[in-house]
């Protein structure tokens, strides 16, 4: 027998099937992971096919060891892989590598077996107490009477030479016992199921009945969407079926978990990348197993091993977190869909805020919409602007306006909470010198450095590197030196101001870096023991604080002036959501939302909470303008460390994207060759070709777009595909 094996190696040109013949001493089974010979050593590969005999005449190496007792890829991942590949241009290993823990490769990580100690079965308990030689022995048996326990915890406790004594006698026994590292949740809620409302019962009877595989549950915030989603899971375990749970950020992943093991106990598992790779082993071998049922993570969740899927749903669909931009890139709404179709199961995307695309889809009848429009708690909570110019003609020239002071100290002498966004972390964004320009920028990218005052230095956002925070400039000498925009660390400093004594939680990227750090800001937030939240995106999405009364939005406009075609709509998502975490419970609630530009079209149907009046008006610009969703952005990046090579290799591409073009001339809109925004990051210079193409042959194009760059590979240059990309940077 012959086995197609998949090589680990990350690299195109061993981007290839290589076969090996299977010795009769080994069972080999497809999905495996194997050692074999390669070169002058051996690696670890996937088998990926079976067959009895091989492609060449050539005589063929052996496969050296099946490296675990089951198999780590199912057949569903050999075709996800297949899929994946012909729609993303990725690498087979770069797929493959997606549906396991990370640390597996290398036998880095693998089941956990603790020393077990309890008393010997066969032995009656008088006995055993009888034959203990003296009090210490006495204790370490009475101590196992109600159970066993793990070696290292009775020996804390108890004499070792004892424990050590009564197992040569052979009074106690001592076993491998399996531990699992089960990754903490929030705990406190409610295991009972609620009481549907009307609006709730009409949507989760609608998802149960519908004949579309896809439903875009389309609630505004605070309306109940998750107890649907249990709901439906519910109905899929019961008909012996597996879930998966998705939600945009790694913060909501505790709570969300802490809600669904309430409702569903121990078949529950989480997945994303906060976990350690401990804890994400043994949630994936649980999985694996069918001991775990129901999945909830981040966007890595979507290649969970279940079998029998029944319901995938993705809540907050719209958020950009859903698409991967790094190696290997992919569309999660895409992976969801393919699973749903090899398993018979039903999609649904949950958004208070839906995406163009799906929202157009919905209404062209491509997926069925289920609209929940009333909040539980009542309405909506009053958005109040800020003209953050008058402020500044009248006098302040704070980071917060009069009324956001007003409505801050009414707050805290309530003893309700607040919560204060701003989509940036650090201090300030930039430093500069006021008298020669000088911008402190990072050596290894072509981006500026952003100081973060709690460890007075600057920082890369793009590659982490650090640098001394500026005496003076570098350039000309000058300790004159300016500050840019504001920071989540000096809107906290300025609140401590403003606020003495009263107890401010930040939450960003910097401040959650740690495994537990999530878990603490929110428990800590939850309880009441802050009264002030600052934070950046991660705060803006699916929390529920009851006491929260009052958000406090600065710099709203910040995202509208970005040069990308969602500008206006990531403004109106970004600003809705946030404003939702006012008011959910019985006590009401209220926005104040600072900006710049407030008569900008965006901040009246936001104000209004217009979904379907800001739609049409942008699905109109879209329409007008061909953009998405009328037509596909596609950016050809490539990046390298010799930007000759990276040059050539662009020219070369655009040459034949440019013969491509030509005889599609209805379908390109636009292309055009150019340095990326950000010119290099990590010392890789990076070039781009960006293209817009009309739908109806986006499928024949992209395929000649594939084959144009697996026939211009240039040695030491990076080349990928993105569709749709989140940031042109």
């Amino acid at each position: 027998m012959v086995a197609s094996v998949i090589v680990d190696i990350s690299s195109s040109e061993v981007d290839k099937i290589f076969e090996y013949s299977i010795p009769s001493c080994l069972d080999v089974k497809l999905g495996d992971r194997v050692s074999v010979p390669f070169g002058h050593g051996r690696v670890e590969g996937f088998c990926i096919a079976i067959k009895e005999s091989a492609d060449t005449s050539k005589e063929l190496k052996e496969i050296i060891s099946v490296l675990d007792t089951y198999s780590a890829i199912t057949p569903e991942m050999l075709e996800l892989m297949d899929y994946m590949r012909g729609k993303y241009y990725v690498r087979r290993v770069d797929c493959l590598r997606l549906f396991i823990p990370s640390k597996m490769r290398g036998g880095r990580v693998g089941e956990l077996n603790r020393r077990f100690i309890e008393l010997n079965p066969d032995i009656n308990y008088d006995d055993i107490l009888n034959a203990a030689g003296n009090k210490s022995q006495r204790s370490v048996i009475e101590r196992l009477r109600e159970g066993g326990e793990f070696l290292s915890v009775l020996t804390s406790e108890l004499s070792v030479s004892s424990v050590n004594t009564l197992i040569g006698k052979g009074l106690i026994v001592k076993s491998d016992r399996r531990v699992y590292r089960r990754p903490a949740g929030i705990s406190g809620a409610d295991s009972a199921a609620r009481t549907l409302t009307p609006s709730q019962q009409a949507a989760y009877d609608r998802i149960s009945n519908t004949p579309y595989r896809t439903i875009l549950l389309f609630g505004v915030t605070g309306s109940g969407k998750t107890e649907v989603y249990m709901r439906c899971i519910a109905d899929a375990l019961a008909k012996g079926k597996t879930a998966i749970m998705l939600v945009p950020e790694i913060s909501l992943t505790p709570q969300t978990l802490r809600v669904f093991r309430a409702r569903f106990g121990d078949v529950v598992a989480m997945l994303h990348s906060g976990l350690s790779d401990g804890e994400r082993f043994d949630e994936w071998i649980r999985i694996m197993r069918g001991e775990a049922k129901v999945v909830v993570g981040a966007r890595s969740a979507i290649f969970a091993p279940v079998k029998d899927l029944g319901i995938i749903i993705a809540d907050e669909e719209h958020d950009a977190s859903y698409v991967s931009e790094s190696n290997p890139r992919y569309i999660t709404s895409d992976i969801a869909a393919f699973r749903a179709r090899y398993n018979d199961a039903k999609v649904v995307l949950g958004s208070a805020t839906p995406s163009v695309d799906s929202y157009l889809l919905a209404k062209r009848g491509e997926y069925d919409l289920v609209r929940m429009d009333g909040r539980i708690s009542g309405n909506m909570p009053p958005i109040e602007i800020v003209n953050m110019t008058e402020e500044i003609i009248g006098g302040n020239i704070d980071i917060f306006s009069g009324r956001l002071k007003e409505e801050l100290k009414g707050v805290i002498s309530r003893g309700e909470q607040a919560i204060i966004f701003l989509n940036r972390r650090g201090h300030s964004s930039f430093v500069m010198c006021k008298k020669c320009g000088y911008t402190a920028k990072c050596t290894d990218c072509d981006v500026t450095l952003t100081y973060h005052s709690s460890e007075n230095v600057l920082k890369c956002h793009y590659c982490g590197k650090k640098y001394r925070m500026l005496d003076c400039c570098p350039e000309c000498g000058s300790t004159d030196i300016k500050y840019g925009k504001v920071g989540t660390q000096r809107v906290v400093s300025e609140l401590q101001a403003l606020l003495p004594g009263v107890s401010i939680l930040r939450m960003d990227n910097e401040t959650t870096s740690t495994k537990t750090a999530y878990l603490d800001i929110l428990s800590e937030f939850s309880s009441n023991q802050a009264q002030v939240l600052v934070g950046t995106q991660m705060i803006a999405k699916g929390h529920d604080f009851p006491n929260v009364t009052l958000v406090g939005i600065l710099d709203a406009d910040m995202s509208l002036y970005f040069s990308d075609y969602r500008s206006s709509e990531r403004t109106f998502q970004l600003i809705t959501q946030v404003a939702g975490r006012a008011g959910r419970a019985d006590k009401k609630g209220k926005v104040i939302l600072q900006t710049y530009s407030p008569r900008h079209y965006v901040f009246r149907y936001i104000t209004s909470y217009d979904y379907d009046g800001f739609f049409d008006k942008e699905n109109n610009t879209r329409l007008v303008s061909d953009f998405p969703p009328y037509t596909t952005v596609i950016r050809i990046m490539m990046t390298g460390k010799e930007e000759e090579r990276v040059v050539s290799c662009a020219r070369k591409l655009y040459s034949d994207m440019r013969s491509l073009a030509g005889g599609y001339r209805f379908d390109f809109v636009y292309m055009q060759a150019m340095k990326s925004p950000v010119a290099r990051i990590e010392n890789k210079f990076r070039y781009q070709i960006l293209m817009r193409i009309k739908r109806e042959k986006e499928a024949v194009i992209t395929a000649k777009i594939y084959d144009i760059m697996d026939k211009n590979k240039v040695r030491g240059v990076s080349v990928f595909a993105e569709f749709n990309p989140q940031s042109m940077n």
